[in-house]
């Protein structure tokens, strides 16, 4: 291929990824531009990112959930809040996110082990997370009654903004992108109760730390004499 085909085919790929409203991956760009491969299309979203820094431009295309999207630099994200900041965004309750994170760490999990994990029921909250495509259901377990078990999905892959579920940060980490990301909206369903240490412990499968034994009270004398020996 020339040098001028080569540039010609960079402009293709990056008008495809561009137009996508979701990650696409490499197959499915050279699906659509036909005459080209997979290792082609690799190639030109190589050259296009670096093209991208050499110019300074304010985005750059990354790998999430198993595609390429094109997205605009962490540098900017200030400016681009501003934008959004009066529109109206569907937003996960606190509750729904400790659960979402419960199912990422553990899955597949049943909403038994789920509730016995998070102190609290679950149903309505997965429900919400099974409507918003950031689980689903992944089979059923093998012991008594075979509940039905809950996996993560490729949205929820997009919502983190992460390539692979090897990607997904360590449960204090969830803990700040929680308290950035999550208004609990009123109303809801579970009012949930925050992560701390024995939430991340049970996540994390490291040993809670003991509540010291309360001392015995002293016995107290009785009126009018002398406490007993």
């Amino acid at each position: 291929m020339s040098k001028k085909s080569f540039e010609h085919l960079n402009q293709i790929v990056e008008a495809v990824i561009f137009a996508s409203d979701e990650p696409i991956t490499a197959e499915q760009v050279r699906a659509t531009v036909e005459d080209t491969t997979v290792a082609q299309v690799k190639k030109c979203v190589t050259e296009l990112n670096h093209e991208y820094s050499q110019q300074n431009r304010s985005f750059h295309i990354i790998e999430v959930a198993g595609g390429y999207q094109m997205v605009t630099r962490e540098s900017y994200a200030q400016w681009i809040k501003r934008l959004y900041v009066k529109k109206n965004k569907a937003r996960l309750s606190q509750a729904a996110l400790e659960t979402l994170s419960v199912i990422a760490f553990k899955q597949p999990v049943s909403k038994t082990d789920i509730s016995v994990i998070r102190g609290v029921n679950c149903d309505g909250v997965v429900k919400t997370l099974l409507e918003r495509k950031l689980i689903s259901i992944g089979g059923r377990d093998e012991g008594p009654g075979r509940p039905l078990l809950y996996k993560t999905t490729k949205e929820f892959l997009r919502y983190f903004g992460i390539n692979s579920i090897d990607d997904l940060p360590k449960p204090r980490e969830i803990e700040e992108m929680l308290k950035e990301d999550a208004v609990a909206p009123a109303g809801d369903e579970d009012s949930g109760i925050p992560i701390d240490d024995d939430l991340r412990a049970k996540l994390t499968g490291a040993p809670t730390q003991e509540e010291p034994e309360p001392a015995e009270a002293a016995e107290q004398p009785a009126a009018g004499g002398d406490a007993a020996e």
